[in-house]
């Protein structure tokens, strides 16, 4: 028998308890050492990336995405890779062109625009000897001038397990000391949570051009803007990405993406998907389009586990449940909260210092949002699930909702613990006689995954392409947050 002491010391070792936190919504990246290895290798890590001892710390000298991966090799925590090289190049070289670049000099550009924006009137092209032709051609000329200037963004996009954390982090880590406040890193859904909140304040103040003034508001903020798992499923966020894009880059802000995807594969069986085409061609010419793709999959070796899921629910599970439960909240007061997300209250039931509690039925089964979801997961470091069921054609908004939960707490580095009727594999197993045949989109999704038939349960509850890539995802995710390297990065804080 494990005494409760053990657990408690244990809980708070292993699951964070205690732990810094950093706003969810924004999370610029700095870094100010690296951790040399203590637990596992780079093959054992989903993307290379592994585990970092908390007690042996080695001073970070790196000024360059190429010299922090030297020395990250140096320190055993990353195996040389040649194909990862390759794109470490490419960070280096975006890092050597922003530490040239000067917004300022952006403005006198764009002078040379506004003035040859301008329609001249008849008598005053004969007096001038300028034909409006010549005047285009100048503000042309400006316009291409200006986007000279400003360095090209980039979009790198791979399977999971291709290493697009790790590379997001080493970007940022190294980012030029004249753009460490302007620079900030998010979750694409969380930007766009963010974007539509301020396109609805700009229009309650009257605007005439809300994402005009959304546009030039994340200009003022941010010069270095990146983005992690760009993915379009919203027709709103598709009406919207090319002009908010475009405006940003015009505006001087360098941006760099991670996908699962290439920009053609982007919202493919989305409503009027034609309309987002122009998003798509803007990426491929304002971005540099980078294949992260090796052939090498880490997900596949071995790694050692946690225990962060039980199943089935019964009382033996149950009861090592409570167990944790009351060990990570034995020296707190346990009670209810309330939550503010935009202007409204969001009740959590059991909570005590950065640990919560909910049953699925609270967490999924109300009409809750992405953005409730990243709240509860910037305000809880551990989260515990009750009770969840095995879901099927009838809870489908519940299954929707449980997925975009798993993506905010991955995302945040937030510990789960889960009780639930079925192992987490088969969660989403849709076992009623309508689930039918696995189509070719469900097949691809396995592909790009790792999973297989059983997983995905020959399940009719994902039938569109951008549905079923988000509960492959999510099963994905789920295993990975069971492994020792996750638990570290959520024991150490966000």
């Amino acid at each position: 028998m494990i005494r409760l002491s053990m657990i408690r010391t244990l809980a708070r070792s292993a699951y964070g308890y205690g732990s810094s936190r950093a706003v969810v919504y924004s999370r610029p990246i700095t870094r100010s050492c690296v951790r040399e290895q203590s637990t596992l290798s780079a093959e054992q890590t989903d993307d290379g990336y592994a585990g970092k001892d908390e007690e042996k710390m080695v001073p970070d000298t790196a000024h360059s995405p190429i010299e922090k991966y030297k020395q990250l090799i140096q320190t055993g925590v990353l195996n040389p890779d040649g194909h990862q090289l390759r794109i470490i190049n490419k960070l280096n070289e975006l890092n050597e062109e922003l530490v040239t670049y000067e917004p300022r000099s952006l403005v006198e550009l764009d002078k040379r625009i506004s003035v040859s924006s301008e329609q001249l009137p008849w008598w005053k092209k004969i007096v001038g000897g300028r034909s409006q032709a010549l005047i285009d051609a100048e503000r042309d000329q400006a316009l291409k001038d200006k986007r000279s200037k400003i360095p090209k963004g980039l979009y790198l996009y791979g399977d999971v397990g291709t290493g697009k954390s790790m590379l997001m982090d080493l970007f940022h880590s190294t980012v030029p000391l004249k753009f460490q406040s302007v620079a900030q890193r998010w979750h694409f859904h969380a930007f766009m949570q963010g974007v539509h909140k301020r396109i609805h304040q700009a229009r309650s103040r009257g605007s005439q051009d809300a994402l005009d003034d959304v546009i030039k508001e994340i200009a003022h903020e941010c010069t270095i803007l990146s983005f992690d798992e760009f993915q379009v499923v919203d027709i709103v966020d598709a009406m919207i990405l090319r002009r908010l894009l475009d405006g940003l880059i015009d505006k001087g802000v360098v941006c760099v993406m991670t996908s699962n995807r290439h920009p053609d594969q982007l919202y493919l069986n989305g409503i009027q998907r034609e309309s987002f085409l122009p998003c798509i061609d803007l990426l491929k010419t304002s971005f540099e389009v980078v294949d992260l793709n090796s052939g090498t999959d880490y997900r596949k070796l071995p790694r050692a586990l946690n225990k962060v899921y039980f199943s089935p629910n019964d009382a033996e599970n149950r009861a090592e449940f409570d167990k944790i439960w009351n060990a990570v909240t034995a020296d707190v007061d346990v009670s209810q909260r309330q939550l503010e997300v935009w202007g409204r209250k969001l009740s959590v039931p059991m909570c005590g210092a950065d640990n919560a509690r909910f049953t699925f039925a609270e967490l999924c089964g109300k009409p809750l949002s992405a953005a409730d979801y990243l709240e509860i997961v910037h305000n809880f470091n551990t989260i515990f699930i009750d009770d969840i069921p095995r879901l099927s054609l009838n809870v489908k908004d519940q299954a929707r909702r449980l997925i975009t939960f798993i993506d905010a707490a991955y995302e945040s580095k937030t510990r789960l613990f889960l009780l639930s009727e079925t192992p987490i594999e088969n969660i989403f197993a849709d076992e009623s006689q309508n689930a039918g045949e696995i189509t070719d989109v469900m097949r691809s999704a396995m592909d790009d995954l790792g999973l297989d038939a059983n997983t995905v349960g020959a399940s009719s509850m994902f039938t569109g392409q951008e549905e079923v890539f988000a509960f492959a995802r999510a099963v994905s995710r789920l295993s990975e947050m069971s492994s020792r390297q996750y638990a570290e990065l959520s024991a150490g804080g966000k």
